[in-house]
């Protein structure tokens, strides 16, 4: 089995997620020079932003990165040109099916990797073209499933065809260590770097993150379909009673429009979402990004 580092190109078998409003340019730039594939997200941006957060990138690393694409941002299309052009060599999608553009990606040879949460939806996806799979579980922050890593992972392995990267409760060189005893060839990991001294949320949600333990993290949205995990606060009850009462896509939209920007540039943490894995719990204190990413591999 050949390891994600041998994969990428990188110096370590680690992506660092693709984090909407989060993993800009200059992030993802630090966190290829660390040793890992950084990734600039897309989500909230359009190709214009998307352009620059690449340019700015290139600028500041000289080593392997990649584009998260949220596939169902209205902009996708122009997006998916856009990489083409621009010569990004990674890319993971998430949030719906990459099979229109799958082609245009694969004749430039982009290397394609979907994020999925379950085994099901990873066959299509390998049916499409990926060439490796983010098998992401429910400990994750953010947008979940409902399968755990640890019962995932070796299904997905055990299914697919392309290597399997491990994503979702993953902090530590221990939980490194246990996914690739599951068959993964590599991890990627989010909550662990936004208490990085590079990462650029509001320092509020960096303190949040330090003081949450392990169960400081709920999931908004089971009922509708839409579960997103993030740290317990008054947005997160006052939308889970609403909820809980049958209350309307309208009426719940309200407290999700605009609430991860809240917490990331407005540092709002009574009513913004303070995205963050179950993992949490793990975090102490606020480190270079490098320092990170050399304790996960050990």
């Amino acid at each position: 089995m050949k390891y994600l580092n041998e994969i990428l190109g990188t110096k370590h078998p680690i992506i660092q997620g693709g984090m909407a409003n989060i993993a800009t340019g200059r992030f993802a730039a630090a966190c290829s020079n660390a040793g890992a594939l950084g990734l600039i997200a897309s989500g909230g941006l359009d190709a214009a932003r998307l352009e620059e957060e690449i340019h700015i990138c290139r600028e500041n690393t000289d080593k392997p990165f990649g584009v998260n694409l949220m596939l169902m941002n209205p902009h996708t299309p122009e997006m998916a040109e856009l990489v083409v052009r621009e010569g990004v060599k990674v890319l993971t999608t998430g949030a719906g099916n990459p099979g229109a553009y799958m082609e245009m990606w694969k004749d430039v040879g982009i290397t394609v990797i979907p994020v999925s949460s379950s085994v099901l939806l990873a066959q299509r996806l390998v049916r499409c073209g990926a060439d490796a799979v983010i098998a992401e579980g429910t400990e994750a922050g953010g947008h979940v499933g409902e399968m755990t890593t640890m019962a995932l992972v070796p299904q997905m392995v055990d299914a697919l065809s392309v290597p399997v990267i491990a994503a979702g409760g993953i902090a530590d060189n221990r939980q490194v260590n246990a996914a690739l005893a599951l068959g993964a060839c590599g991890v990627q990991v989010g909550t662990c770097l936004l208490v990085s001294e590079e990462c650029p949320i509001h320092e509020n949600y960096k303190q949040q993150l330090i003081k949450a333990r392990d169960n400081s993290t709920t999931v908004t949205g089971r009922i509708s379909g839409t579960p997103v995990r993030l740290i317990k606060n008054k947005m997160s009850r006052e939308y889970l009673a609403l909820e809980s009462k049958g209350a309307g896509k309208e009426e719940l939209e309200k407290y999700t429009l605009g609430s991860l920007r809240k917490a990331v540039f407005d540092g709002d943490v009574s009513m913004g979402s303070l995205m963050a894995g179950q993992v949490c719990g793990q975090l102490n204190d606020i480190r270079p990004v490098a320092q990170i990413i050399e304790e996960l591999v050990g």
